[in-house]
């Protein structure tokens, strides 16, 4: 690990971090995010529901995700950079599966994306962690309870970029066409929908901006692919392929095109 002590350098730059310290740091958060949560048990309505939804789901790439509810009525989600995903029960009241699957692929989609990793980075570089780290070997060190906390609402809390939120959902989108779910723009839409009805107080929207205009946006994309592409039905005879082989190629592409507008 390398610490820049120029006044003034932008946070992205002040520290450098390996792949390693990125997982070890955002392990270290997401289990103290746990201690300051009740977390949904196996057995419960919510944990029951999660665990129905989420089986045998399909992501792209090789991230392990790890999702828990947390027992709060907050209307929340968030992501670590280690594939921790954390659902507020608060949220998952107020969605059905599919709008709760799709909010899942979002946050996924941070991470895929490395949206997490970028946060994480800035966080800590702003972060009083870096000075009780920062004579160690690496981050596995024993670090203040204080300012662990503080970290972890950093990044529980962090905003993304409109360019990052719209990858999210076009990922949130693009997961819920592979795990076939019926009508994946129309359901994403509505998730947002929700989300823009929803009090401004809650963290979920201050952290992803403009969620009805994100809402017009799917609708909109969605309209225009279908005129462009026609008939999806007659469009995958014609080509003699089928509809989860066209799923997997409109995922790759978006993720494709996604990093290289990220370069």
């Amino acid at each position: 690990m390398r610490l820049a002590t120029e006044a003034g350098i932008d946070a992205v730059r002040a520290v450098t971090l390996s792949d390693g310290d990125v997982r070890i740091l955002a392990r270290q958060a997401a289990g103290e995010a746990d201690r300051q949560h009740r977390i949904a048990g196996p057995g419960s309505h919510y944990g029951r529901r999660l665990e129905r939804l989420i089986q045998g789901i399909r992501t792209n790439g090789d991230i392990q995700y790890n999702i828990k509810v947390y027992l709060a009525d907050q209307i929340n989600a968030f992501a670590m950079a280690d594939g921790t995903i954390r659902i507020y029960s608060g949220l998952m009241d107020r969605m059905d599966d599919g709008e709760l699957l799709f909010v899942i692929g979002h946050e996924m989609g941070h991470v895929a994306e490395n949206h997490t990793k970028k946060k994480l980075i800035m966080a800590y570089a702003a972060s009083a962690l870096r000075k009780g780290i920062a004579s160690q070997e690496n981050t596995a060190g024993q670090i203040a309870g204080s300012a662990l906390g503080a970290f972890v609402q950093a990044l529980a809390n962090a905003r993304f970029s409109q360019q990052e939120e719209q990858a999210a959902d076009d990922y949130g989108v693009a997961f819920l066409k592979l795990n076939r779910f019926p009508d994946p723009a129309g359901t994403a839409a509505g998730a947002l929908e929700k989300l823009a009805r929803a009090s401004n107080s809650h963290s979920l929207l201050s952290s992803h901006p403009a969620p009805d205009k994100r809402s017009e946006r799917i609708r909109r994309s969605e309209k225009n692919r279908d005129e462009k592409e026609g008939s999806l039905p007659d469009s995958l005879a014609a080509k003699g392929i089928s509809w989860y082989e066209w799923v997997e190629n409109k995922l790759r592409d978006i993720f494709s095109n996604n990093e290289s507008e990220n370069k």
